[in-house]
């Protein structure tokens, strides 16, 4: 290796060090947001999309969330919606109703949550994916929550953008 080529490398190695990207380590879920006794993981998805809020009075509130839900090669594989509810690409629903929430690590993150689910079809299917889902644990949000202070314009919506991961638990009972 002659010496222009030994300091190039030299330049370009840390560089591309650098730019790679690092993971963040995971944040430890609160006891408190932990299914229950007898819970198995069945799926896990990331969500993306936004919190959906219109100003009431003077204070902005949750209308609903608006999301795909994504496998880990990032296929889409479903929905989350209103009520809230999660929908899958096989029609399988499920609608949840919160049983704790913990405050984001993160600022302005919406909070982690432990939610009961129950089906949420009008005519519950025999199989798919949704199919058994009693518990939901939302973590690791980004983004969505409200602005901070009064809303200028009653009736006015904001869509405020928002990530999160979704475990879907079965009771093993």
């Amino acid at each position: 290796m002659n010496s222009k080529t030994f300091l190039l490398a030299a330049g370009v190695v840390p560089g591309l060090a650098a730019c790679s990207a690092v993971t963040p380590m995971p944040m430890p879920v609160p006891e408190a947001l932990r299914p229950g006794p007898g819970a198995t993981l069945a799926l896990s998805a990331s969500a993306r999309g936004v919190q959906i809020y219109e100003c009431r009075g003077s204070q902005w509130s949750l209308v609903a969330p608006q999301a795909g839900l994504f496998d880990a090669t990032g296929r889409t594989i479903g929905t989350h919606g209103a009520g809230p509810h999660w929908q899958a690409s096989d029609g399988s629903r499920v609608v949840g109703s919160v049983t704790a929430r913990a405050d984001a690590p993160v600022a302005d993150a919406i909070p982690w949550l432990l939610l009961a689910a129950r089906p949420g079809g009008e005519t519950p299917t025999a199989a798919g994916l949704l199919m058994g889902i009693t518990q939901i644990q939302r973590v690791n949000t980004a983004g969505g929550s409200a602005p901070a202070g009064t809303c200028p314009t009653a009736g006015q919506t904001l869509r405020v953008p928002y990530s999160a991961d979704y475990h879907f638990y079965k009771s093993q009972s």
